[in-house]
């Protein structure tokens, strides 16, 4: 069996996303070498701590511009061996001078089946338009919003939502498990970007 994927995972909240790859890759496909935060209050650091990995924090607030904060996170995550970075729930843009450093290895979890609805509140802007069917993407990151590679989506029909809670709720399940499940592949060398189409992003085999 492969040694497990060394992975980071960044965060901004509660980490609900987080506690989902503790208890599902964690010491199995992947480890989980290191979590991150902008926000040094946040209760996912918690639980990572809980679980012994090490954190940190890097407050924009504390270096002069974003592309220093970004190198400064870079070189903490690469120490660590980070070859895949986790954003779950990370309230932040990466640059280029993050990305560089991550090539083709940072991914993202968004609560909308994009190209709709990319960025803030993306429910809320579901909700707005009106749309019937709700989604989750999880997807490679590269230095748009939410414009990068679509490597897994699922849809749900909600024609009668109202509220954002509402559609949340039944979305966090869905993200829990499609993350997880990009992060299995991902470790298995499993997803590959189609020649024809660089956008289009295949699975060559099912998730463990």
């Amino acid at each position: 069996m492969a040694a497990p994927l060394p992975i980071a995972v960044l965060v901004s909240g509660a980490g609900t996303n987080l506690q989902a790859l503790l208890d599902t890759v964690h010491t199995r496909e992947a480890q989980i070498v290191a979590v991150a935060s902008n926000v040094a209050g946040a209760p996912a650091l918690e639980r990572a701590r809980s679980r012994s990995v090490p954190t940190a924090v890097f407050p924009a607030s504390e270096h002069a511009s974003r592309e220093e904060r970004d190198r400064a996170l870079a070189d903490w995550l690469l120490a660590r061996g980070t070859r895949l970075v986790v954003l779950a729930g990370y309230m932040e843009l990466l640059g280029d001078a993050f990305l560089s450093r991550f090539p083709r290895a940072v991914i993202n979890v968004h609560p909308s089946l994009l190209p709709a609805f990319p960025g803030l509140r993306a429910v809320e802007q579901a909700l707005a338009y009106g749309v019937k069917v709700f989604g989750v993407s999880v997807h490679f990151v590269d230095s748009g919003i939410d414009t990068g590679p679509v490597i897994l989506q699922r849809a749900v029909e909600l024609p009668d939502a109202r509220s954002t809670d509402e559609v949340l709720d039944v979305l966090h399940p869905i993200e829990h498990e499609l993350l997880a499940r990009a992060v299995r592949l991902f470790a298995q060398g499993a997803l590959e970007t189609d020649a024809e189409n660089p956008r289009r992003i295949a699975v060559s085999s099912p998730a463990g």
